[in-house]
């Protein structure tokens, strides 16, 4: 028994075996192989619906800022109507002024005072006139002081000449301010 050869036999157990390894080998490579398709695919599934999602997003940012503009408008235009009511009602705070204005400038004139000129901007107001003397002017003044609806009279020029008649009269020129006694009383109305 001793001269039997094994030989054949375990070269073809070796070649069987050679086979089952590369078969596994194949095995394991195609194993890997779909590991990494699997994955490849699952990632750019993944990217894809990032993508997606970011479209989405860039879309509605889009969307938002079109309605952010529009408001800006709308607030723009809000704006002006505020401003545009406040002056409204500023007209209509200030509308009777002008008649109480007029009527106080006659009931703080003093006998023997003429006004040849009167001029306002804003609130200031220019009278030029006549008087017959200076202590007129001077009680046109105090009058002026003590009214509701002018205040704060300065004299800038005075000035006396001869009439045709031969009277000394004098020629003045004063400025003062327009105030609006109920203007307190609409802010707090409000």
């Amino acid at each position: 028994m001793a001269r039997i050869n094994l030989l054949p036999w375990r070269e073809s157990q070796r070649k069987e075996k050679q086979q089952e390894f590369f078969v596994m080998l194949g095995v394991g490579a195609a194993i890997a192989v779909l590991a990494v398709l699997l994955a490849h695919f699952q990632v750019n599934a993944r990217i894809n619906a990032q993508e997606r999602r970011n479209a989405f997003l860039e879309n509605e940012i889009v969307v938002l800022d079109e309605k952010i503009k529009e408001i800006q408008k709308l607030d723009a235009t809000r704006r002006a109507l505020i401003e545009r009511m406040e002056v409204i009602q500023n007209l209509q705070a200030t509308r009777p002024g002008i008649v109480h204005l007029f009527e106080e400038i006659v009931t703080t004139l003093p006998d023997s005072v003429y006004l040849t000129e009167l001029t306002q901007s804003n609130e200031n107001i220019s009278i030029s006139g006549r008087a017959e003397s200076n202590a007129r002017v001077s009680a046109y003044m105090r009058n002026i002081e003590a009214s509701e609806w002018m205040t704060k009279p300065t004299l800038s020029v005075i000035s006396a000449e001869e009439s045709e008649t031969g009277q000394r009269i004098s020629s003045f020129s004063l400025q003062l301010a327009q105030t609006n006694p109920e203007a307190d009383l609409i802010g707090t109305e409000e």
